[in-house]
């Protein structure tokens, strides 16, 4: 059954977000508990800046990829100083991780899957 967010396949949100999970465990089990500044703030915005562009000028050309789109969420955390907002683009940065993943997964499904021929 699908479910919203499985993204044309099956399960497939659940799937990867057991797999994000495990690896958080085992972030923690080979570090513990990390406690580091932020690093982020306005200093990174004109980054945030040329990487909103980037999607801009390759969604135009039709030459957008799943790194453009990864890398603008990324910076635009980067550029990030309000807590909250951070937060926000943070999970911003998770939910594209995660829809990556599960197209790589449709991907590779849709070559495991016997080709269809239709007659002429």
């Amino acid at each position: 059954m699908r479910q919203l967010g499985d993204y044309g396949l099956p399960g497939s949100l659940h799937i990867v977000l057991t797999e994000v999970a495990a690896e958080r465990a085992a972030q923690d089990a080979m570090w513990g508990l990390q406690e580091h500044p932020d690093g982020t703030g306005p200093a990174y915005a004109p980054e945030a800046d040329l990487a909103k562009q980037a999607v801009t000028d390759a969604a135009a050309g039709g030459l957008l990829t799943w790194r453009h789109i990864l890398y603008e969420e990324v910076l635009e955390a980067f550029a990030e100083d309000d807590a909250n907002r951070l937060r926000a683009e943070l999970i911003q940065v998770a939910a594209v991780a995660v829809k990556w993943v599960q197209n790589l997964d449709r991907r590779a499904q849709s070559l495991d899957e016997p080709e269809t021929v239709t007659p002429p």
